[in-house]
């Protein structure tokens, strides 16, 4: 007999086909209403395929808690379920659709970068700051990976995220929020600013104060000499010359 409080509840998945159409007739009728949606496209197998997208994507999968819902998720954001997703600071909101007609609402919040660990990221970008004009075009540097995705670097902890969605599974994280999840990875492949937006980081100011630092870092060597300059009499010793 089945019970109101089982904690465990096997629904029939809905058929690709099934959901598809949904998601179809629910973006024929927003865009009706003359609502502008922005949905995720996924074209192939890869749900992402710049740098961004895939550091997203593989630090989603990083959240071993997470593991039972993320293929789920990955199934309906290829099956084109994510109708609209929408990026501001430290937000992200989403229609999915499901076996029903009207698409759920999700909400996921992002933690915003705490001051001391922007200023260490900064500071330590600052040793690299010849490759920020790859960063701001999209071209990610390989020098830089480290401090994005390592220990303290810009993607979000488990910790750091929270969500809730209008679908009836009470799971932990319902196969509609990990959609969405993976959408902001498809996502950050057309605009990787959006992570930065998403973080709470003003992309400009976080390159100016770099920058700014950097040079303040270099001026406060002006004069010194450097220790790999070898002195006349040692360069007479080592080539010879009188």
């Amino acid at each position: 007999m089945k019970k109101y409080w089982d904690e465990e509840q096997n629904f029939e998945q809905p058929s690709e086909a099934l959901l598809k159409k949904n998601a179809q007739d629910s973006m024929s009728r927003q865009q009706k209403k003359g609502q502008k949606l922005q949905p995720i496209v996924i074209e192939g197998r890869d749900i992402a395929k710049s740098w961004w997208g895939n550091a997203w994507c593989q630090n989603l999968e990083s959240y071993a808690d997470y593991a039972s819902r993320l293929e789920r998720g990955k199934r309906y954001v290829r099956t084109g379920t994510v109708v609209d997703l929408q990026i501001r600071k430290g937000k992200i909101t989403a229609r999915v659709q499901g076996r029903r007609k009207a698409p759920y609402k999700t909400e996921i919040r992002i933690s915003p970068l705490g001051q001391e660990q922007c200023q260490s990221i900064i500071e330590r970008c600052g040793e690299k700051v010849q490759n920020l004009e790859e960063l701001l075009s999209g071209n990610f540097p390989e020098s830089l990976k480290e401090l994005f995705q390592g220990e303290g670097g810009l993607f979000p902890k488990p910790s750091e995220i929270s969500f809730n969605c209008s679908c009836p599974d009470w799971a932990l994280m319902c196969k509609h929020v990990a959609a969405a999840l993976y959408g902001v990875g498809a996502r950050l492949d057309e605009n990787p600013a959006l992570f930065f937006e998403l973080r709470g980081i003003d992309m400009d100011k976080f390159i100016d104060i770099t920058l700014a630092n950097r040079v303040e870092s270099m001026l406060k060597n002006v004069g010194k000499q450097s220790p790999r300059i070898l002195a006349d009499e040692a360069a007479e010793k080592l080539f010879g010359v009188f």
